[in-house]
């Protein structure tokens, strides 16, 4: 069943373990992993809603996005971003939270409407379900921090989780950008290699991890990320809104 149709694109909720593969097996060709298995999948599947984002002609799925939703920061204990980050800060986060992950969208995708419709599903289920916080991993291609030193640089300047929800470091290969980068960053090389995905949630307010994990199993460096949704500026809630 449909959540809402958009333009070509409809939106709607895996109802089967046969459509959670299918996400299954976009997230394998959108992360380039090559372990000959043609699927990604983990523990955490099983315990998350997966939206399909498809083309309504052809009926291939072209995006998708998982959530764990959690009444209580006493809970986040039990999503995938606490196997990388010490959240114990979080605990005492007194809304919902919801966690964010494997967001992506299919290599040969050229149409940006398809990631709006994306937002507007994300927008659509924070607003319905009183969301206070939304949360996840955002991976940069690759684990050589070096190429991503202006935009690390960039997040300890401006986009650093207020110190009561920081998180301290739990995975064993970390990059501790914060503390070790010296640099003033360059902004147009900072911006370029900024993930799409982390660009828009510092748009809406979004704070970072002062660390990264080296992730080599996902070939990522990732950040924590969080998006207080009561700090959204108002004009990016409209437009937000306006998706959906």
């Amino acid at each position: 069943m449909a959540l809402f149709v958009k333009g070509k694109y409809i939106l709607q909720l895996a109802k089967s373990a046969e459509e959670i593969g299918h996400a299954q097996n976009l997230r394998y060709l959108a992360f380039g992993l090559s372990d000959g298995s043609g699927v990604d999948s983990d523990a955490f599947d099983q315990a998350c809603l997966h939206f399909l984002i498809k083309d309504q002609k052809t009926g291939d799925l072209v995006c998708c996005f998982r959530l764990m939703p959690f009444k209580t920061g006493y809970e986040i204990e039990k999503s995938y971003s606490a196997q990388f980050y010490e959240l114990s800060p979080l605990h005492a986060y007194g809304g919902k939270l919801v966690e964010m992950g494997r967001f992506c969208v299919h290599p040969d995708l050229k149409d940006p409407d398809a990631l709006r419709v994306a937002w507007g599903a994300m927008t659509k289920y924070v607003d319905e379900q009183g969301v206070d916080l939304l949360f996840g991993c955002v991976s940069f291609k690759g684990t050589d921090a070096t190429v991503y030193y202006d935009t690390f640089a960039m997040l300890r300047d401006k986009h650093l989780a207020p110190k009561r929800w920081l998180p301290s470091v739990k995975a064993p290969n970390v990059f501790r950008f914060a503390s070790r980068l010296r640099r003033k960053p360059n902004k147009r090389k900072a911006m370029l290699r900024m993930p799409p995905l982390l660009k828009t949630y510092l748009k809406m307010g979004g704070w970072v991890s002062d660390h990264a994990v080296v992730d080599d199993h996902m070939n990522t460096l990732h950040v924590f990320t969080g998006v207080e949704i009561g700090h959204i500026p108002p004009n990016r809630t409209r437009l937000l809104r306006a998706l959906y």
